[in-house]
């Protein structure tokens, strides 16, 4: 098992790190001992965890929204994915098809998208001041840009806290191929569940060998009891998120639905039109997450910091992309889940419509796109580039207002404050205004 308690991208998924350090070292060192202890010990507050199993059913014909978050790591060209150029100076080979819409085009490399785009808001007028990976991939994760006096949540974080069912048995927010960015001021039981490899199960759920289950729980009395006075002398916040994160791991251990996270359980129709990809079995997962509860999925897809070779490199990138996002989007829709889940697909930035001498593009954070689907919104291209891509030119969109967008789309109040461990009142949006035309598909 994995949990995710830092709140930085992993170093192997950012090309060109920043100056920034996201790491928080006090208590990435707290966790560091405990997780230590927990490869042996997996201990928790307590057992009997099993009559949880229904912990994430929800009431008769209502269901909570969920997220899904495809995030590109690196930055993909809007000119080769949703916002291409074409016959133009800075749309290089990229040609345009058609899609189920009519009059909106996307890139060539999404032919299955295309044939979905009927459910898509393509969103053409994203922008930013950020375009170092390391600090804008905290801005789109928390719709914040980097602050040395503070670590804010990711936004998986903040729907596993607003829609997270607290006593589930299956972690409320889950990375996959990732991990995504940490919980911040939340406190690391807001944390992500970071599954690396989406062909494996969960790792170290079974007992330690010759543990039985009466000797589990003897232990985690024993540590209960200790920790409960630490707790008591403390009063430290860290303590009570240290605990809840080992009640959780427990719940999982001996949760029904932790086949949710064996893909090789679809029929091989499914797992075939998904793709043999990393990201198409990432998606999969995801799906089946989702369907049993989990309210915030993230799967990754790296690479995308394409300065050399632009083209063929994204070529490839979307051949993967392409049957996975397209049959997620299907697969949730046949199965009713559609209006239920947001699906995001976005990277950092966008990528200079200039082609540089190695064929390739660089970071370009004025101008790129993001696509939505289900959640409630309502499909259709908002906002414009100029012909050549590089400037936006209609209905420009700041992180805040997609982060206030998404938020409302999903239940939560944009505007609701949290006061941090400093006595900072921080809200999940940075004054952004939700986007009246994109709610209400």
């Amino acid at each position: 098992m994995k949990i995710n308690t830092n709140n930085k991208v992993s170093p192997e998924n950012t090309v060109c790190p920043g100056p920034v350090d996201l790491w928080s070292p006090n208590r990435r060192g707290f966790m560091q001992a405990g997780m230590g202890g927990f490869l042996s010990l997996f201990f928790a507050e307590w057992l009997g965890t099993t009559s949880r199993a229904n912990a994430q059913d929800t009431p008769k014909n209502v269901r909570p929204k969920s997220c899904i978050l495809l995030w590109m790591n690196g930055g993909p060209s809007h000119l080769e994915t949703f916002d291409p150029k074409p016959g133009t100076a800075t749309g290089g080979s990229t040609t345009a098809i058609k899609t189920r819409v009519p009059g909106m085009e996307i890139a060539m490399g999404f032919p299955q998208v295309a044939e979905v785009a009927d459910k898509l808001a393509i969103l053409r007028g994203m922008t930013s001041k950020e375009g170092n990976h390391q600090r804008a991939q905290y801005l789109m994760h928390t719709g914040y840009a980097p602050n040395p006096t503070i670590v804010h949540p990711s936004l998986g974080a903040w729907v596993n806290e607003e829609l997270g069912v607290t006593s589930a048995d299956l972690p409320n927010f889950v990375s996959i191929s990732g991990p995504s960015l940490g919980a911040g001021f939340l406190g690391v039981q807001y944390a992500p569940f970071v599954i690396q490899n989406p062909n494996q199960s969960p790792q170290n759920i079974a007992y330690a060998r010759n543990v039985t289950a009466e000797r589990f729980g003897m232990r985690q009395n024993g540590l209960n009891f200790l920790e409960q006075g630490f707790q008591n002398e403390t009063q430290d916040a860290k303590v009570k998120g240290h605990r809840e994160v080992y009640s959780k791991a427990v719940r999982m251990m001996h949760s029904p639905r932790l086949k949710a996270f064996d893909v090789k359980e679809e029929p091989m129709a499914i797992q075939q039109a998904y793709g043999n990809t990393n990201f198409g079995k990432g998606c999969l997962m995801a799906r089946r997450l989702i369907e049993s509860g989990v309210r915030f999925v993230e799967v990754v897809q790296d690479g995308w910091d394409t300065h050399k070779d632009n083209f063929n490199r994204t070529t490839k990138l979307l051949s993967g992309v392409d049957p996975a996002m397209a049959t997620l989007i299907k697969d949730l829709s046949e199965r009713n889940l559609l209006d239920s889940t947001l699906v995001i697909w976005m990277g950092e930035f966008g990528r200079t419509p200039r082609i540089n001498a190695n064929e390739g593009r660089d970071h370009y954070p004025q101008a790129w796109n993001v696509a939505l689907a289900g959640g409630g919104v309502r499909p259709g291209v908002y906002g414009a580039t100029n012909e050549t891509g590089e400037k936006v030119v209609d209905k420009p969109i700041m992180v805040p207002d997609l982060f206030a967008t998404v938020a409302t789309l999903l239940g939560m109040k944009p505007d609701k404050t949290f006061v941090s461990p400093i006595g900072r009142p921080i809200s999940i949006t940075e004054k952004g205004k939700a986007i009246p035309e994109l709610i209400g598909g």
